[in-house]
């Protein structure tokens, strides 16, 4: 007899329905094909001593399985429910013939329970766009699953289960989910303020200004003088993700894995901060079955590189082109996928290395060069994707001993929000546009228009303080975001003169120069 039950793989954040057409006949031997690979060849074994664990055997027969499209490869073992139910099917012992009507996916234990599978999310969105009737997968990816809404979605514990759902015997409880209600809860807690930093309202101010235009940001400073502190705060006041940001962030999850089973929806922009001895792979993405690297898990979010100088040099350079076009693209000779990779860059690094290069106290103890050979670790065209550059100082123990609280993350991400709805206003009719950082130089010349007073002050900076070509478009774009958080619709000298500070590493005379 020859049935169909079907499941999915996962490209990218997009899945493929996979057909799995299952032939029991007269005869013996077990033949896989459509391309499976070892993982789920091993499934056979895995099958076997599940259904023995509630009295069903495997066919003593002839069993041919073939799971198509035959040129998409196969992978891993989320298939063994799937396979396991055509084969019940195919040889009677599941008396139902309406298993077509469901996406199957699931891992088998020995013990016939169910293990978590990757991707759950993009699959049940395909299985909706493809009318499927429900998707049954293990309990804890039901609740991922569930936010697709139109789709049933049932999450079982073991192939029992599934077996006596198929065979009528009971009732499998369909998981519903209030998208919505998800979505709003917790949105804006936090365990983290900007309110517990002391001092460093400068700092705070930059960080205020990266989160309203969206731009990147790196802090310069010694050990100690807070810049982790400040990184790990700036998510707090960024605005809440929208609901098809969620949706987006959390398919990225998904695929890696990394979703708990009591969470539906991520309704917290992601924050990232890999070490620095991490490679080229893990940061962008890749492997031999491609997975989405921490530039993609920050999408939406923000992704901290801490001590920069200290990571390859190739691992930086391969952000570039990430950085530019907001995805990432993995080529490999018979498929590529896409990422996306919409992040904020924040970095810090110590000023050189003994870390107290024009410190306040503490005298620079590395020789002549080495301040500037440890900042040319970082190259030029990746200090050209930054936009703000600012100089962390510690804070005085007068600051510290203080007991007037700082302004909340509440206070400050309002205005962020006022900002950016300036901005979407903005760039309205420009599709991909969503916020100053990511303004052409066409955009640039047409809504950063200065006066006369504009374009002396920023004549005087370049000439005086030796700032590079490059920094012009950045010191444009950043002071445009300041005259948003000012509601102002010109940019003004007091907004260009804040932006100007703002490039550090441009001056000619840092790093000893």
């Amino acid at each position: 007899m020859l049935i169909k039950t079907f499941g999915s793989a996962v490209f990218g954040v997009k899945a493929t329905t996979i057909t799995v057409e299952v032939s029991v006949s007269q005869g013996v031997n077990f033949f896989m094909v459509g391309l499976p690979d070892n993982a789920v060849k091993e499934s056979q074994q895995r099958i076997e001593s599940a259904l023995r664990e509630y009295n069903y055997r495997m066919p003593g027969k002839k069993v041919v399985i073939n799971m198509a499209p035959a040129d998409i490869r196969k992978e891993g073992s989320a298939y063994d429910l799937t396979l396991a139910i055509g084969i019940l099917a195919a040889d009677e012992q599941i008396v139902n013939t309406e298993v077509h009507k469901y996406v199957i996916m699931g891992e088998l234990s020995l013990d016939g329970s169910l293990q978590p599978i990757r991707g759950a999310l993009p699959i049940a969105i395909q299985a909706r766009a493809e009318g499927f009737e429900g998707f049954i997968l293990p309990k804890q990816n039901a609740n991922e699953a569930a936010v697709v809404d139109k789709l049933k979605v049932f999450g079982v514990e073991n192939i029992k289960e599934v077996i006596d759902f198929f065979n009528g015997d009971n009732e499998l409880q369909q998981v519903i989910i209030d998208t919505r209600k998800q979505f709003l809860e917790n949105i804006k807690t936090y365990d983290i303020d900007f309110a517990d930093v002391k001092g460093q309202e400068n700092v705070k101010r930059s960080l205020e200004v990266a989160a309203a235009g969206g731009h990147n940001i790196i802090m310069i400073g010694p050990p100690g003088s807070g810049k982790t502190m400040l990184a790990k705060r700036l998510s707090t006041i960024l605005p809440p993700l929208n609901i098809h940001e969620a949706l987006e962030t959390t398919k990225i999850h998904s695929v890696a894995g990394k979703v708990s089973s009591n969470t539906s929806l991520i309704n917290q922009r992601p924050f990232r901060s890999p070490h620095h001895t991490i490679s080229d792979v893990a940061l962008v993405g890749g492997g031999q079955y491609p997975q989405p690297g921490e530039i993609s898990l920050a999408h939406n979010g923000v992704l901290f590189l801490d001590e920069l100088p200290e990571f390859k040099r190739t691992v930086l350079e391969v952000m570039r082109q990430p950085l530019e076009d907001n995805q990432i693209t993995i080529s490999r000779a018979k498929f590529s996928v896409e990422y996306p990779a919409n992040f904020m860059l924040v970095a810090s690094m110590n000023p050189c290395p003994c870390g107290y290069y024009n410190h306040p106290e503490k005298e620079c103890v590395c020789g002549a060069g080495m301040v500037q050979r440890y900042l040319n670790k970082i190259s030029g065209p990746l200090l050209d994707r930054i936009d703000i550059h600012i100089e962390v100082i510690p804070v005085p123990f007068k600051e510290l001993s203080e007991k007037r609280l700082s302004e909340s993350s509440d206070e400050v991400r309002k205005r962020v929000i006022t900002a950016r709805e300036i901005q979407h206003e903005r760039f309205k009719n420009n599709q991909g546009i969503h916020n100053n950082a990511q303004m052409s130089s066409k955009m640039i010349r047409e809504h950063c228009k200065l006066d006369e007073a504009g374009v002396s002050l920023i004549k005087n900076a370049m000439d005086k303080l030796g700032l590079s070509a490059r920094a012009y478009d950045r010191i444009l774009k950043v002071s445009r975001t300041i005259a948003d958080l000012d509601s102002s619709a010109n940019i003004k000298v007091e907004h260009l003169a804040e932006a100007i500070q703002y490039r550090s590493l441009d001056r000619d005379n840092w790093g000893g120069n």
